[in-house]
């Protein structure tokens, strides 16, 4: 019997590899040579551009272009132009850029007044990464009494801009914007303490004329998360937009109506800041407080005619990772920990395979380009890693200024955002 278990046991876990190497296959074939949200593709930070260096040197750039404020977002790219936010804390100014990805020269900029915002030393107005489609970019301001989403053209003329009720946390804000078919999702958390009357939401806007077209609140919510959504699809095509947070844990909503589909409320027992990470027939989540990651869940969505959500396996140890998101690659995910260390997991049971600290801490999200990983520490300095099972430093590429961004990759460049400072790699320089 022993025997037997144990045989089906391997053959669930071959079965899983082949699902998750054709999902991966599917989604990166699919994948066109735009970055067009947070993180890329589904938010899931996977680019097969065969372009993008592993070691560089400031003779290397492409282009440098300075910001005019500071900022956490990530730069989004849509054929050749590259938007990213920036914030002036002293002047309490919003700036929208769009650049052009071939030279970084500045086509247009668009400028908003701010609120001032309660938000932990570390974060910025300019934290949310905005959204594309292949008409417009959505862009999203915090504020106390009211936040803003803004539809602007790619050429700078504001289509509309819905104002939504206000967002009180601890931290600040840390969701950005998505485009699910036709509407624009934005997850607006509260934490419970600082929250007041205003109720965590998760809202879906018109596209085309930024109409609400449904909410789904929940108000009893301890600790506000700071995720962004992605979509996930079952084997029948199905939809759900997958996301995470403490009161939830992982839980996915129907894309069309808002209504919840399924949650795991026990499986994130603390604050997420992380995204879902989508991996075939397997979802991971991640939690923490205090700068350490506390748990991570890794769970098997609902088959057709059932409810009943799968808890493959936790994992409750020092190398979870808290702030950023991990990414997947073939069999395994990886894991980059505030703290600096990076672990290799087996995606089909948790296993550990290696652990190790190439350089500083983390705050930043990794992408994975071409079977390498690529991360920016605080210190801004780009990690580079082989993504296997075996534990291979590629380079460590020094940008000279701190940062708490994730890289971009569209079209043979790599977008790296610093404090004030953009920078393109990869490709022929003009």
């Amino acid at each position: 019997m022993q025997k037997q278990a144990a045989s089906v046991g391997k053959c669930r876990v071959a079965w899983m590899g082949v699902m998750l190497v054709a999902w991966l296959a599917g989604m990166q074939s699919a994948q066109a040579n735009n970055w067009p949200r947070f993180r890329g593709a589904n938010g899931q930070g996977i680019s097969t551009d065969k372009a993008i260096p592993s070691k560089w040197s400031a003779e290397d750039y492409r282009w440098k272009v300075t910001l005019p404020g500071g900022g956490h977002s990530s730069p989004v790219v849509w054929g050749d132009k590259v938007f990213v936010t920036c914030a002036d804390d002293r002047t309490l100014k919003g700036i929208l850029l769009c650049l052009r990805a071939a030279d970084g020269g500045e086509s247009w900029r668009k400028e908003t007044s701010l609120d001032k915002v309660r938000m932990n030393a570390l974060n910025n107005y300019a934290t949310a990464t905005p959204a594309l489609d292949a008409e417009h970019v959505y862009v999203f301001w915090p504020g106390v009494e009211e936040t803003t989403l803004t539809a602007l053209t790619q050429e700078g003329r504001e289509v509309w801009a819905a104002k939504l009720p206000g967002n009180r946390t601890q931290h600040g804000m840390g969701s950005s914007p998505v485009v699910v078919g036709d509407y624009v999702i934005l997850t607006r958390e509260q934490d419970q303490k600082t929250g007041g009357t205003i109720p965590s939401a998760c809202l879906a806007l018109d596209r085309r004329n930024g109409h609400v077209q449904w909410r789904y609140e929940h108000p009893k919510n301890a600790n506000a998360s700071y995720s962004t959504p992605s979509v996930y699809r079952d084997p029948q095509g199905r939809e759900a937009l997958v996301f995470t947070g403490n009161l939830h844990g992982i839980a996915a909503l129907d894309p069309a109506t808002g209504k919840l589909l399924w949650q795991t409320p026990a499986a994130l027992p603390a604050r997420v800041v992380s995204s879902p990470v989508l991996a075939g027939e397997i979802i991971l989540g991640t939690c923490g407080e205090g700068g350490r990651g506390v748990r991570l869940a890794a769970i098997r969505p609902p088959e057709a005619g059932s409810s009943e959500v799968k808890e493959v396996y936790g994992l409750n140890s020092a190398v979870v990772p808290y702030v950023p998101t991990s990414v997947v690659h073939e069999e395994f995910f990886f894991g980059f920990h505030d703290g600096g260390v990076v672990s290799c997991f087996r995606m089909a049971t948790g296993e550990v395979l290696w652990s190790q600290k190439p350089a500083g801490r983390f705050f930043g999200s990794p992408v994975c380009v071409d079977g390498k990983l690529y991360c920016i520490t605080v210190d801004g300095d780009v990690v580079v890693l082989k993504a296997g099972p075996a534990y291979e430093l590629l380079a460590v590429n020094p940008l000279g200024e701190k940062s708490h961004a994730t890289p971009a990759v569209a079209d043979g460049r790599m977008f790296l955002r610093t404090l004030s400072h953009l920078t393109c790699v990869g490709g022929a320089k003009e």
